[in-house]
């Protein structure tokens, strides 16, 4: 398991810090929602990260794999050709 000697500390364990800035309304309902649950503000933006992350994924990605299509830079092939390849046609 790496280690850092400098701080004697797991290195798998260190997590990376940012900063983002939020709008006043963001912001506003983001603290009134950490002080209803009594849980922090930290955590409700990791959920918000974590569980958007996956959408952000599948938006970005396919939108660069469309944008290679419509240049023709990406194969497409069409259902009806794939079904009769793999045989699935009736």
């Amino acid at each position: 398991m790496p280690a850092c000697d400098i701080m004697n500390t797991d290195i798998q364990n260190i997590h990376m810090a940012t900063s983002i800035r939020l709008s006043p309304e963001a912001e506003k309902r983001l603290d009134f929602l950490a002080e209803q649950t009594g849980r922090s503000k930290a955590f409700y933006l990791r959920q918000i990260i974590e569980n958007g992350l996956d959408d952000l994924e599948d938006y970005y990605l396919a939108a660069d794999v469309l944008e290679r299509v419509r240049k023709g830079e990406e194969k497409v092939h069409s259902g009806r050709k794939v079904r009769r390849e793999l045989g699935l046609d009736d």
